[in-house]
């Protein structure tokens, strides 16, 4: 999995797999006019510092995102995790849409199976039951590994598992958006629903959509949030406020795999610098205080 680091690898749920606890999101990776040059680079990076679990999605620059992680991996040849999505529009209704678009995917990625494919979000005419029943057809016949869902609440989580459960396969993962910023998770009950449930929770915008990056926010709330982040970097001297807020996640539970994207080798290696820290308590508590409400 690479480098060891105070937070090692963790669990993908009850699933078997285990991916490096910062993983990095690639849906800007494809754009046009980018050269193959500079994901190829962060990839890299990533996996030089011991961060081995790459996200993607069908819909990420129009399968460019998906051609270009594949075309990455090939080009390194270390092992990593691959994770994609699958966008459940109206139109795709039947099993042969399903298998049609999970292969169109394994096509872009250049792979003969993915170890992680979510249902990227819940909003589809066709019940989850069925949607879970394809996933499970397609873990048998080993062009899925392990079983994800996004964007799913306490509910959908629940009906997945259960459905999933009845073809003996776990639900390994519900990616939703968390952060310090956007602390949602908590408050509906999914963050408590994957502990309960023994599922990942694989955050997005973990540093709030770029407002972490930017190190200031219009939002008064927010604003405070970002002060006091700044605070802690500065006193402990050598982390950054994105390492901070990163960090944070990393703190919340075990089964919390923060994502943030990176389109430049800085990104990837500052990212990782999350992973040989741990706020204290008083920094926890300090940070609690003002970004509870959010």
């Amino acid at each position: 999995m690479g480098q060891d680091h105070l937070f090692g690898p963790r669990r993908l749920g009850a699933s078997g797999l285990e991916v490096s606890a910062l993983g990095v999101g690639t849906n800007r990776w494809g754009r046009r006019g980018q050269p193959d040059s500079g994901p190829f680079a962060v990839l890299k990076a990533s996996l030089d510092v011991g961060v081995s679990f790459f996200d993607t999605a069908e819909v990420y620059m129009a399968g460019r995102s998906e051609r270009t992680l594949g075309r990455s991996c090939r080009e390194d040849g270390r092992p990593m995790v691959v994770a994609s999505k699958l966008a459940p529009y109206p139109w795709r209704l039947s099993h042969a849409q399903f298998e049609r678009v999970l292969n169109d995917t394994l096509g872009r990625l250049g792979r003969e199976s993915i170890d992680l494919y979510y249902l990227h979000f819940p909003s589809s005419p066709v019940r989850i039951e069925r949607w879970m029943d394809w996933m499970a057809e397609a873990v048998g016949s080993g062009k899925i590994r392990a079983v994800g869902v996004s964007n799913y609440d306490v509910s959908q989580m629940r009906r997945a598992r259960d459905a999933l459960g009845r073809r003996g396969v776990a639900l390994a993962a519900n990616q939703v958006e968390y952060s310090v910023l956007h602390r949602k998770p908590e408050r509906d009950g999914v963050l408590d629903a994957c502990r309960e449930l023994d599922v990942a929770l694989v955050a997005y915008r973990p540093l709030g959509g770029g407002t972490v990056r930017a190190g200031s926010g219009r939002d008064g709330d927010k604003a405070m949030i970002l002060e006091n982040l700044a605070r802690i970097a500065g006193d402990r001297g050598s982390i950054s406020l994105r390492q901070v807020a990163l960090n944070w996640l990393l703190c919340r539970d075990n089964c919390v795999i923060p994502i943030p994207g990176a389109t430049k080798e800085s990104h990837a290696i500052e990212n990782a610098g999350a992973l040989d820290w741990r706020l204290d308590a008083d920094e926890l508590a300090m940070i609690d205080q003002v970004s509870g409400s959010l």
